[in-house]
């Protein structure tokens, strides 16, 4: 199928929908398409001479819920595009000696994998401008298919063509991680905007050294002379996107009211709380003073002197000094000098 009728299908698959659906039943749906471009890089181990590949195309349609609770923020969605991934792998040298160091003039293979991709998106956002502009950042496992592919070799060295599969050789699913973030303009239903995405791939292009492990029995369309252990394919893409809303009146978080959180009106004041404690501790001791009733038993100090107990109720006390000197009893238990006689 070639890329013009890829592009025409989805286009009229999201028409379809537009038009076939209901208000009522997709009123937290919109329906968007995607068009883009950017560039492709594989990244292989044991590492070799690779450059990134741009003008890889990409365009699809993605589906998006967004949810009428105010406490989640995001949407969940679905999207399904087309993908040009590919490399550009040094698979040659020539080398030459400039002041003193060696430079290398690498001869380079191109290849295009014309893939779809599968994202199962998840897509946190925030509104400004009275619900006119969103932002958001994306995040996506990704499930890939590599429809069919195709080789060139700088400056026309060797025929290309097309790439010819081979299942104990080539990968044809994939899998990997995505990371994005962008913007979208909402003019009633229609929604415009821009994003740029991070495709990580994970899964292999090729199959292992262990598995394939050269390029003896293929033709010119495997330059590598031993396979690579690790051969995922990432991609970079900015896109264009153009989506329709459902609902005329708007998502229903929009119009949800967040409930008011109470605030304690009486606040904490410390003179209030340090004199209460004063005074609880005044009367406790008071009171310990009061109830005890019961004078403590006399004893002797070192040097002879000798302590009486306590009056009932008063809490003075009289000390005997040597010499016959007394001090007088106050109040509270405190004394004054002792008075010779």
């Amino acid at each position: 199928m070639s890329r013009v009728k890829i592009k025409v299908l989805f286009i009229a698959i999201t028409l379809l929908a537009m038009f076939a659906t209901k208000e009522s039943a997709l009123a937290q749906h919109t329906l968007t398409l995607v068009g883009g471009t950017g560039s492709s890089y594989a990244r292989f181990y044991p590492a070799e001479e690779t450059k990134w590949m741009w003008g890889a195309e990409s365009f699809g349609v993605a589906w998006r819920y967004y949810s009428d609770k105010p406490r989640f923020v995001g949407a969940v969605g679905v999207d399904l595009e087309y993908m040009e991934r590919g490399y550009v792998y040094g698979y040659a040298y020539k080398t030459s000696i400039v002041n003193d160091k060696e430079v290398r003039d690498y001869q380079y293979y191109h290849r295009n994998i014309n893939s779809l991709m599968l994202p199962i998106v998840w897509q946190p956002h925030f509104y400004l401008v009275q619900n006119r502009l969103r932002l958001f950042v994306e995040a996506a496992f990704v499930l890939s298919f590599n429809i069919s592919s195709n080789y060139s070799y700088q400056d026309n060295r060797f025929p290309g063509g097309k790439y010819e599969w081979k299942v104990p050789r080539d990968n044809r699913f994939g899998y990997g991680l995505l990371g994005g973030a962008g913007f979208a303009v909402l003019i009633k239903q229609l929604e415009v905007g821009f994003k740029a995405r991070y495709n990580f791939g994970y899964s292999d292009i090729l199959k292992n050294r262990n598995k394939y492990y050269s390029n003896t029995t293929d033709g010119r369309e495997n330059p590598f002379y031993y396979t690579p252990l690790r051969s995922p394919v990432d991609n970079l893409t900015f896109s264009i996107t153009v989506g329709w809303r459902f609902n005329k009146r708007g998502f229903n978080e929009w119009y949800a009211e967040r409930p008011n959180r109470t605030k304690r009106l009486e606040g904490f004041n410390f003179s209030q709380a340090t004199n209460g404690g004063n005074a609880g501790g005044s009367s406790s001791t008071a009171a310990g003073r009061s109830g005890s009733g019961v004078s403590s038993p006399s004893g002797s100090r070192p040097g002879g002197t000798t302590s009486t107990g306590t009056r009932p109720g008063s809490g003075a006390s009289s000390t005997t000094r040597p010499g016959g000197a007394t001090s007088k009893p106050t109040m509270g238990g405190a004394t004054t000098k002792p008075t010779m006689r």
